[in-house]
């Protein structure tokens, strides 16, 4: 066992990830890739047609607003964000000087609490989980960071509940949309007390492992990170800074012992993506995985091949955990005026 032995265990397989292996990024870079260049939404018109509950216009307009604001923001180069703004009176100053770093990280809470966070935790950056090669092929070094703060935020259950309608899908989009304001502000934050920071969605890094060791929750058989509060039913941003900090200090294994037992998340996975074997293991599922960690692997291709299906991204597997306290209804109930 290597590394944080009380959350993951880790063998000699394991490798830094490369961004390029993962499917959001193949769809942009791998022509050879099944999806190359294909929107999620190229089925519209023909569910359209069909007038079924969850994909009339009014919910596909509703996801798709939904998206615009972090479809923005990830076309920003970083720098250009950076520099974007009015306010300069301060750029001269000198770094704020933290004198309790405990403190300090009380204060991270309160403004990322302020703009919006469910949870937040803190964790010091671990190279592990830093991502060797971003989605161009460009090696990826975080050396002058020092922490990761880890947010999450919660996603609307009402509108989960008819998962995997459009209705659903625009809740996802929805937290994407939260998640882009909350980076820019907290980190925005950071800079205006002269220190280092920065933005981070999907990019950089792996998101999970860093919201463990930050104390925001577990690895389960779903593939997502499960938090006491919410269950899977968050979505997760970070912001790497050399603000001095002190890291939070996480508990227990990284694995949730009732996902061995309950297995509803795979059994209500319609593309069978998710495992139903009794432990994890090291086994790999697909090309996207990467192995070296034990785990339940989930098999990503099976997962997005069915939202070209279904003419929109699914999230019946964190509808079904018990965790994610959802109440399974048709979207109707989401429009209803009441």
């Amino acid at each position: 066992m290597v590394g944080r032995v009380s959350l993951f265990r880790i063998d000699e397989l394991y490798k830094r990830y490369d961004w390029r292996k993962q499917l959001f990024c193949r769809t942009d870079i791998n022509p050879t890739f099944e999806h190359y260049k294909q929107e999620v939404f190229e089925r519209m018109k023909e569910y359209l047609e069909e007038k079924k509950e969850g994909y009339k216009r009014i919910d596909y307009a509703l996801n798709m607003a939904a998206w615009k604001l972090y479809e923005m923001f990830k076309h920003i180069p970083r720098e250009e964000l950076h520099n974007m703004g009015i306010f300069h009176s301060g750029d001269d100053l000198p770094p704020y000087e933290v004198e309790d770093p405990a403190a300090m990280s009380r204060v991270i809470k309160k403004v990322a609490s302020f703009f919006g966070a469910s949870l937040t935790g803190i964790a010091r950056v671990n190279e592990k989980w830093i991502y060797s090669h971003d989605c161009q092929g460009n090696p990826i070094d975080m050396k002058d960071y020092r922490y990761v703060i880890v947010m999450a935020i919660e996603m609307n259950p009402d509108a989960m509940g008819s998962s995997p309608s459009v209705t659903t899908a625009a809740s996802t989009a929805l937290g994407y949309a939260k998640l882009s304001f909350l980076t820019i502000h907290v980190a925005q934050f950071i800079r205006y007390l002269g220190y280092k920071a920065m933005e981070s969605i999907n990019d950089t890094g792996l998101s999970i492992p860093m919201a463990i060791e930050a104390g925001l929750g577990k690895l389960g058989r779903i593939g997502l990170l499960v938090t006491p509060q919410f269950g899977p039913r968050v979505q997760i941003c970070k912001v790497f800074t050399n603000l001095p900090l002190v890291p939070d200090n996480p508990q227990g294994s990284g694995i949730l012992d009732t996902c061995k037992h309950c297995k509803l998340c795979a059994l209500a996975c319609e593309a069978d993506a998710i495992s139903l074997d009794d432990e994890p293991s090291f086994k790999v599922q697909s090309p996207t995985n990467n192995p070296g960690v034990m785990k339940w692997y989930i098999n990503p291709e099976k997962c997005y091949n069915f939202w070209y299906e279904n003419s929109t991204d699914c999230s019946t597997c964190i509808e079904a955990c018990p965790y994610s306290k959802i109440e399974k209804k048709p979207s109707s109930e989401f429009w209803r005026i009441r």
